[in-house]
């Protein structure tokens, strides 16, 4: 049996959820989240993350499910009064007003009147609806919406936001506004559970990540960690490769185009250094100086969580490793 963790908002293991005799939803998760940041959960349709968030909330019953969500066992009232949740299809009668939406929210969340009132309309205003917040939702765009119901997740004041796709439907602009919302929330010490198809969306404001295919976690912590085995340093030089032979059997070179200098197009090399840091790189640049070598650039390299993505979607077994994340 898990114990509870102060550091830990979400610490769930074995959760196991199977429809019918076939389907197997969810096969042996195991997820740890920390208080105060903005965790990302990823997987292509179907891989159990909405399963996973359900059974948190208590909409879907598990097979098994072990540990603790915000120090409580799964379902526990006193927890669920502490979590904001955003269905991926949330449903409101459109003949509600905004505002009418987030109070009635609160009044699920057990928030008294007076204070969901209050927090219904400076919510509201949070998010960018104040204008719109005494009109009938079914005036409002999908973005709208979207921003409606963010700000119903949010009237009980929620120590745990879980958020399953906030951004769907909503414009670029509105997406930057919701990315700085999610940001607020963070420094506001609430934790927040991302579940997003917008792979730059989690890249930029997640602290971890996690990744599900078929009903199981393949790769969990932070985005650094796990590229960590693709990172590599490149230089740019002008000219042709160095004649070095196997005196550095790290780098490998490969043409990188052609550069304009003094008005002619001469052609240029790209250096690969693989698992070199950058106090191993130094040899080699000095050996570029020391050969008269113009140095045109240097950078840090490694897969973007794209890269990362279809890598564990297209084959699961490549190497992704498992991190629990607990308290390390």
């Amino acid at each position: 049996m898990l114990h509870e963790s102060p550091e830990l908002a979400v610490n769930l293991s074995d959760v196991r959820k199977r429809y019918g005799r076939t389907i197997h939803a969810l096969r042996g998760v195991s997820i740890c989240v920390r208080r105060g940041e903005i965790f990302g959960l990823l997987g292509p349709n179907g891989a159990g993350k909405s399963t996973l968030v359900k059974i948190m909330m208590t909409i879907v019953r598990p097979e098994s499910a072990l540990g603790e969500v915000l120090g409580r066992a799964v379902g526990d009232p006193d927890a669920l009064a502490r979590i904001g949740y955003l269905p991926e299809h949330h449903r409101f009668p459109t003949y509600l007003t905004g505002r009418q939406i987030v109070e009635f929210s609160g009044a699920m969340s057990r928030v008294d009147r007076p204070t969901r009132k209050r927090r219904a309309s400076e919510l509201l205003d949070r998010v960018g609806m104040g204008a719109w917040k005494d009109r009938p939702l079914g005036s409002y765009s999908k973005g709208m919406r979207q921003r409606t119901g963010l700000a119903a997740a949010l009237v009980n004041d929620p120590q745990l936001v879980v958020l399953d796709e906030p951004t769907d439907g909503v414009d670029p602009v509105g997406r930057r506004e919701i990315r700085d919302l999610l940001v607020g929330f963070r420094d506001e010490g609430r934790t927040v559970l991302l579940n997003s198809h917008l792979l730059s969306e989690i890249e930029t404001v997640c602290s971890r990540v996690a990744i599900m295919v078929q009903g199981r976690m393949v790769a969990q912590g932070t985005i650094d960690e796990l590229t960590a085995s693709s990172r590599r340093y490149e230089i740019i030089v002008e000219g042709p490769p160095p004649p070095w032979g196997s005196d550095h059997a790290s780098v490998q070179a490969i043409p990188a185009g052609h550069l304009l200098a003094a008005g002619v197009a001469q052609a240029s090399t790209r250096l690969i250094f693989l698992g070199l840091d950058a106090q191993g790189a130094q040899p080699i640049l000095d050996r570029l100086r020391a050969e008269s070598r113009t140095v045109v650039a240097v950078q840090t390299v490694r897969e973007s969580l794209e890269d990362l993505f279809m890598r564990a979607v297209t084959d699961p077994d490549t190497g992704l490793i498992y991190r629990p994340g607990a308290a390390t």
